[in-house]
């Protein structure tokens, strides 16, 4: 009998990219690559790629850790995923990180917004009072929770955005962070110094993309390299802590990331960089699904080839999502790197968040830590573990001249759409989004079916099919 070309790994529900409905898909192995394959009564077969490294995706199997909840579930579960985010109970993550967006309005028109923000939409502002309700949706979910972004549209054109700053300081968060094009930091000096007064537990997320002007035009419709080196000027100039944000796309500027990670390990305050492929969702101008789509593997390996500073080991799973988030930690002092991820035997990485890891334990980990950084230098606000430093990594105790100043991360955050939307693991994503109406909504699932007109237009005639089996 005749062999397939292929091996069947498993079966798992995914959308149809035209139609949106939930279908049945297969995921497959083939020639050393990675595909999910569904079937549309409507539109037929679809056959996606969703890793070119059958490896690294088997390994991602294997990177799983019990789910953590929130505190507080949101919606019932009615339709099935993903059609009652809010969260409901059938989601298996607690936000790790939390976008809150403020505005609609943004002084860039960019050709890749998810979001569809432009200067038309400048008036679109939340309240003072939505906003406070939405920061306290967020903490009755999460407690204390780990990361919010304030975002946009474009966060620094609100009229009220100290307002919205010290309200998100008042509440128990631990990191809060600035989801920015850098207009704002790079034009007004003084800008830059306030939001110095933030810190520590303040990040600037800062828009980075390409230093180049093709690239920049393509994406953001303009050419952004001054303003860019205008904003990290002042954010070197007075140390606050900032991650270079890049948007990627197949062939456009995924050649740059090794350049802009060289680049980033050289500036006082970039404490990483992170690589976020193009999400097909909102507006899209002059992309092509087929050929401009980049998976995670793809990214993944393009990092170990273009850079020497992390290796094969160092570059793997985040343990609570890890279909689609990878990180690669660092501690640099000087002119020195150090990667620690693939120091931290995959077992620890795996143990539940209460559990303390003693570095003393970790031979490697003890020697390496040491020989690069014990010195007599000890920065201020010296931490006392690594969960203090490193979201995703566990409570490893540290020396104290290692601060925040000393971390450097890559992280490769890979959202889901429609073409690559693997229901099983939507469930398992950690990036959230505030609904006005109080809802903390999936990232991926949001942007197709939650935002702005959508939950009318596509998710209420899904909904009835779902209702109607």
């Amino acid at each position: 009998m005749p062999d397939r070309p292929y091996l069947f790994v498993e079966l798992t529900n995914a959308l149809c990219s035209k139609c949106l409905r939930k279908v049945e898909a297969k995921v497959l192995i083939e020639e050393r690559k990675v595909y999910l394959q569904k079937w549309c009564p409507e539109h037929r077969q679809e056959k996606v790629l969703i890793a070119d490294d059958v490896d690294y995706w088997q390994m991602i199997r294997r990177f799983i850790k019990p789910s953590q909840m929130p505190l507080k579930f949101n919606t019932p579960i009615k339709y099935g995923c993903p059609y009652d985010c809010g969260l409901c109970p059938d989601h298996e993550q607690h936000s790790c990180l939390t976008l809150l967006e403020v505005t609609d309005g943004c002084n860039l028109t960019c050709p890749v917004c998810y979001s569809e923000s432009s200067p038309s939409r400048m008036h679109q502002h939340r309240t003072m009072e939505q906003i406070e309700f939405m920061l306290d949706c967020i903490v009755r979910n999460e407690g204390e929770p780990d990361v919010v972004q304030i975002s946009g549209g474009e966060p620094t054109i609100h009229p009220q955005f100290w307002e919205i700053l010290d309200a998100a300081k008042r509440r128990p968060i631990k990191h809060l962070m600035l989801n920015t094009n850098g207009i704002k930091i790079a034009n007004e000096p003084a800008f830059a110094e306030r939001l110095a007064t933030y810190m520590p537990g303040f990040e600037v997320y800062l828009q980075w993309d390409s230093m180049r002007e093709k690239p920049l035009r393509e994406l953001r419709g303009e050419d952004l390299r001054g303003v860019r080196l205008r904003a990290l000027e002042q954010l070197n100039r007075y140390n606050i802590s900032a991650t270079l944000v890049v948007t990627l796309k197949k062939g456009l500027n995924d050649q740059e990331i090794g350049p802009i990670i060289d680049f980033a390990l050289k500036q006082r305050c970039v404490r990483g960089v992170t690589f976020q492929p193009i999400q097909v969702a909102g507006r899209l101008e002059s992309y092509n699904p087929a050929v401009d789509r980049l998976t995670l593997t793809e990214v993944r390996r393009k990092i170990l080839e273009q850079t020497p500073v992390f290796g094969e080991a160092d570059v793997i799973p985040v343990p609570c999502h890890p279909d689609c988030l990878a990180m690669a930690y660092a501690l640099k002092f000087g002119d020195s790197v150090v990667p620690l991820t693939g120091l931290i035997p995959r077992e620890v990485l795996l143990q539940s968040e209460g559990s303390t890891i003693v570095y003393e334990k970790n031979e490697a980990l003890r020697e390496r830590l040491f020989a690069t950084f014990s010195t007599g230098h000890s920065p201020a606000g010296a931490a006392t573990s690594l969960k203090q430093l490193l979201c995703c990594l566990p409570l490893v105790d540290v020396p104290e001249s290692i601060t925040y100043d000393n971390i450097f991360r890559v992280i490769i955050m890979k959202f889901l759409d429609a073409y690559d939307m693997d229901i099983r693991s939507v469930k398992k994503t950690c990036v959230h989004i505030a609904h006005p109406d109080g809802r903390i909504i999936p990232f991926d699932t949001y942007n197709l079916f939650y935002r702005d007109e959508k939950e009318q237009k596509r998710l209420m005639p899904l909904r009835v099919l779902a209702g109607a089996r």
